[in-house]
């Protein structure tokens, strides 16, 4: 929002929320019978194609930010080093609307426009037309009516709202007030309207020109530069007519250089090109990959998951992962075809970056899906990826990885030993993060507790819990024989008689695993408190009950570059195993923490709060 919001600035369907889309749902039913019930000669191709092709600009906006959003991750080529944040995201969150609004301008014009129905799929004289009508008026009047917004007067009402935007992202391009917009669609309906009116036009002009000017509000809100040094080599001219990814990025950084709108030589004859574009362009072009000091490796959950995370759809990786139906159902086809991408060409990408102080981290994904943990048959080629990326990360002078949800287990890796007995000579420390896990696991039991349920699969994180729990003199209570005898049978010298076999389900503390089913939950009394101890959540379906995240912290605020959620989590929440890592690379703690071992629980515990980070608050 613009400091000083002024009028129109408000899209019009902004009551709407969600339903917003309705708005085009008329016209383009009626463009879609009209064009299957009427015959050859009547069927008017162009109007058809109205709602296919606004479906078409806002997939090519979504590679762009998930193509923006990995690259700045890596590092290399970056511009502005600078993260951006959940407000940001927030703020960007209706970029489609302006998509919405010319969809209706094109129907609108299509009913209203002499030239509008019929056009021919080309006619060269009307690209040719678009191009010199773009490179005159357009740029033209698009640098003077930029310098007015910059105007206090202007900027505060209107253009301060896309500039609150520092580090940009590509959809940060049409992120303005509708009244913004309106005087925008004016410019670029100077062609459109042309070809129109001297019956010129043609289904590929009108297509392509529209195309254009989305690709270049995309690329120069990047972040990123890719225009290659050689294209400037032998074509000088192009440094005129092509502005680049740093040449805008200035404007958001400077505010009072580089206005023009793709072709920046209005702002060289009117003296208002930055002095520093080429060094920065020569400096961004020529920067490397970021070598992180830490890693966490994580891997895809659901198949839907792939829309969730930072490189999907940032309006939904900005929020708590709930699976929905009618994402399933309407991207099955999209879903389908990353899950047979990722089947094909399985590698581990980066997903991430944060800096928190002097530390960088990153994020690197496994593609694979939680279900393909399960899976024995699919042991090797997981573990054949994780054992890639930790001597990758090795190569890069990675100091502390930490593994992961899945990417850590007893039957896949023995919790990471197998890749330090198949690489002894790793200088790299390897993390489980159970030590943390159990700490956060411990200080979320409510003070005065003198009884807990334990209830779920046995893993490394369970059997030390337990032996935790007992030695504070707390009973804890398995309602399952087998469970009773396996943690009975590794830690019974060490529980002091503390571990008991009931089947009374009374307590107000559950410690959960994986394996709970909706039969067990539905014993709890009311009022009970579920404490999950696994990487995966529990289905919550009493009401009636409390939930706590599965182990996690609340990252403190100079964590920097913070934009989405990881999984489930809320925001600015990071998972123990997560944090267990970054706090080995901060403490310079020169061990594994793998394998059956256990690291020192309250030393861990102590370092988090050291460095701010915090437990979260009791969901009661």
């Amino acid at each position: 929002m613009a400091s000083k919001p002024g009028i129109l600035t408000e899209w019009p369907w902004t009551p709407l929320g969600n339903l917003k889309y309705l708005v085009l749902a008329p016209w383009a039913i009626h463009a879609t019978y009209s064009f299957l019930t009427k015959d050859g000669k009547e069927r008017d191709v162009s109007h058809f194609l109205i709602f296919p092709f606004l479906l078409l600009r806002m997939l090519h906006n979504q590679l762009w930010i998930s193509l923006s959003r990995h690259w700045t991750a890596k590092g290399n080529n970056r511009i502005v080093d600078k993260g951006i944040e959940f407000e940001q995201v927030d703020r960007e969150r209706n970029w489609d609307d302006q998509i919405i609004f010319n969809g209706i301008i094109f129907y609108v014009g299509y009913f209203t426009l002499p030239g509008g129905k019929n056009m021919p799929l080309w006619r060269a004289d009307g690209v040719v037309i678009t191009m010199l009508l773009h490179m005159g008026p357009v740029e033209f009047l698009y640098y003077w009516l930029h310098r007015a917004l910059h105007h206090h007067y202007l900027y505060s009402r209107y253009h301060s709202h896309h500039h609150s935007s520092i580090v940009t992202e590509p959809i940060t391009s049409v992120i303005h007030p509708f009244a913004e917009h309106v005087a925008y669609f004016l410019l670029f309906a100077i062609p459109l309207l042309t070809l129109n009116f001297t019956r010129t036009g043609s289904i590929v002009a009108f297509v392509a020109y529209i195309s254009y000017i989305d690709f270049m509000n995309n690329m120069g809100h990047c972040n990123f530069e890719l225009v290659p040094k050689w294209l400037f080599s032998i074509f000088p001219f192009l440094k005129y007519l092509m502005y680049t990814p740093s040449f805008h990025s200035l404007h958001h950084t400077q505010f009072r250089t580089n206005y023009s709108l793709f072709m920046p030589f209005y702002d060289y004859m009117y003296g208002t090109a930055d002095k520093s574009t080429d060094v920065l362009y020569e400096k961004s072009l020529t920067r490397p990959e970021e070598s992180p000091d830490v890693v966490h490796l994580t891997h895809l959950t659901t198949p839907d998951s792939i829309y969730h995370i930072r490189l999907g759809f940032a309006s939904l990786a900005s929020k708590p992962y709930i699976s929905k139906w009618y994402m399933r159902v309407i991207l099955w086809p999209l879903t389908s075809a990353y899950m047979m991408l990722f089947w094909i060409c399985s590698r581990t990408f980066v997903l991430e970056r944060n800096q928190f102080n002097k530390l960088k981290s990153q994020t690197w994904v496994i593609p694979k899906y939680r279900i393909q943990y399960l899976l024995k048959w699919q042991n090797e080629p997981v573990n054949k990826l994780i054992e890639e990326a930790i001597l990758d990360a090795e190569e890069k002078g990675v100091k502390v990885l930490s593994l992961g949800l899945l990417n850590q287990g007893e039957d896949l890796n023995v919790y990471g030993e197998l890749y330090i007995r198949r690489n002894p000579k790793l200088k790299m420390k390897l993390v489980d993060g159970s030590s943390l896990a159990i700490a956060v696991l411990l200080n979320s039991i409510p003070k005065g507790t003198t009884q807990v349920l334990f209830k779920g699969k046995l893993s490394k994180v369970a059997y030390f819990t337990v032996l935790a729990l007992c030695q504070k003199g707390i009973q804890v209570t398995c309602s399952l024989e087998e469970e009773y005898e396996k943690i009975n049978m590794k830690l019974n010298a060490k529980l002091g008689g503390k571990l008991v076999l009931s089947k009374n389900y009374a307590h107000k503390i559950w410690l959960i695993g994986d394996g709970l089913s909706k039969e067990e939950q539905k014993k709890a009394p009311k009022g009970t408190l579920f404490i999950p101890f696994s990487h995966f959540p529990p289905k919550k379906i009493r009401k009636d009950c409390y939930y706590q995240t599965t182990p996690a912290m609340m990252s403190p605020k100079s964590f920097e570059n913070i934009d989405s959620c990881e999984n489930w989590l809320p925001r600015r929440v990071m998972s123990a195993w997560r944090v267990a890592g970054i706090l080995h690379a901060l403490e310079g703690w020169n061990v594994h923490e793998c394998g059956h071992t256990m690291f020192d629980i309250e030393k861990i515990w102590e370092a988090s709060l050291q460095h701010g980070f915090r437990p979260l608050m009791m969901p009661y």
